[in-house]
């Protein structure tokens, strides 16, 4: 088993606690099928049955406690200073750690706005403090901490980030080749399903609606299923949102074809506008989007961009982390609404991977919408593939 990017982000997750001054973050989960915590994955290769708990301390010192039966893949990570089994129950060897480690407070998963970082459920919460009742360290949201460990990709992240958008680049490339009048939202979500099969990946998002396929006017926008009720026409657009996993971590692309009438030599203007208008949202978020720079002022240049075009404004934001899920959590590019709690508020770092995605509807044509997939660099960002610079034109 390959513990790469597992002891990565263990040792980046030491560095963030030094960082922010937090003595010790524990993760502490149980039946992890049934109920996963976001954050396992990134420390851990596997999922869990009993009580685990893994604790992380600002000093590097590293502690996983599982069950008998479970232990040994903590102790062949070859990270962890002490893997400590039990058996009928994890309380004694979890206060006894936490008693000698001393830290003056404990950050755990739970969040109000960052569902990546909100993986500790009620039932577990209750039980942690039953065990640690009296104890003088204090249980703080372990929310900042998981922010910079989901959001700071590690080379090793980037890496695979870039290997997933490559393979939906290729994909797309197929697609072009393969649309055609005639075909409804449907099929042309199985040709996807099909191309995903032979290269022995699957879809970064649920399968009934990845990928989303939308044909014309009528089609409904959103995470929706692909119907056989809508059809691609001659003048008309499809537009396709997509994603795969491969080697554990995603893209997500979309793109928008003009299927072309013979008679036509021109994209018609209304289309052409609303690309232009989109890519022009999208470079302008692009443009100041940089270590430093709080996520909602990203959007508000989008934003700005496209309702000053004649569009309305998107109900959504403008990007979002991408990593080992399609909403990677952290630092929201989005706008300051009561439903996006504190993420838009966040600071955008280097090494974040994020979206950049919006569209319009152009009566009597359809959906025009593009979705870029960026690495934020030291000074700036860059593409982690290739952008959509003009409309894909399938004359038929």
């Amino acid at each position: 088993m390959d513990y790469t990017i597992q002891i990565e982000k263990i040792n980046q997750a030491v560095g963030i606690l030094q960082e922010k001054n937090v003595d010790a973050w524990l993760t502490f989960v149980r039946e992890t099928e049934h109920n996963a915590d976001p954050a396992l994955p990134l420390i851990s290769p596997v999922n869990v049955t009993w009580h685990t708990a893994l604790i992380i301390t600002k000093s590097g010192y590293k502690v996983a406690i599982a069950g008998r039966y479970e232990i040994v893949n903590f102790e062949r990570m070859g990270i962890w200073d002490e893997c400590i089994k039990y058996d009928q129950s994890i309380q004694p060897a979890l206060v006894e750690v936490l008693d000698r480690l001393a830290p003056k407070e404990v950050a755990v998963n739970y969040s109000e706005s960052d569902t990546a970082a909100d993986g500790l459920s009620h039932g577990m919460y209750l039980t942690l403090q039953r065990y640690l009742a009296g104890k003088p360290y204090q249980i703080i949201s372990a929310e900042g901490v998981l922010n910079a460990l989901r959001g700071r990709k590690t080379p090793g992240e980037v890496a695979r980030i870039r290997a997933a958008v490559a393979l939906t680049d290729d994909i797309i490339d197929r697609i072009t080749g393969y649309l055609k009048p005639g075909l409804t939202e449907l099929e042309i979500a199985q040709f996807i399903h099909n191309e995903y099969a032979k290269e022995g990946v699957v879809p970064s998002w649920d399968h009934a609606y990845c990928p989303t396929v939308t044909c014309g006017p009528d089609s409904p926008v959103g995470h929706v299923s692909p119907s056989d009720k809508y059809v691609s026409k001659a003048g008309q657009t499809v537009r396709i949102d997509q994603g795969v996993v491969l080697n554990e971590y995603i893209s997500d692309i979309q793109r928008v074809w003009y299927l072309q009438p013979a008679h036509e030599t021109e994209v018609p203007a209304p289309v052409q506008h609303a690309f232009d208008s989109v890519r022009a949202a999208i470079m302008a978020a692009a443009a100041i989007l940089k270590p430093g720079v709080q996520g909602a002022v990203v959007d508000d240049a989008a934003r700005s961009t496209i309702v000053a075009a004649g569009y309305p404004e998107y109900q959504h934001a403008v990007g979002h982390h991408i990593g080992r899920t399609v909403h990677d959590g952290s630092t929201l590019l989005g706008p300051r609404w009561e439903r996006y709690g504190q993420t838009p508020f966040g600071i955008v770092e280097a090494g974040n991977c994020y979206t950049l995605e919006l569209g319009v509807q152009v009566p009597g044509y359809g959906l025009v919408s593009l979705e870029e997939d960026v690495l934020v660099t030291e000074n700036g960002n860059e593409w982690l593939g290739k952008p959509q610079t003009e409309i894909i034109v399938v004359k038929v």
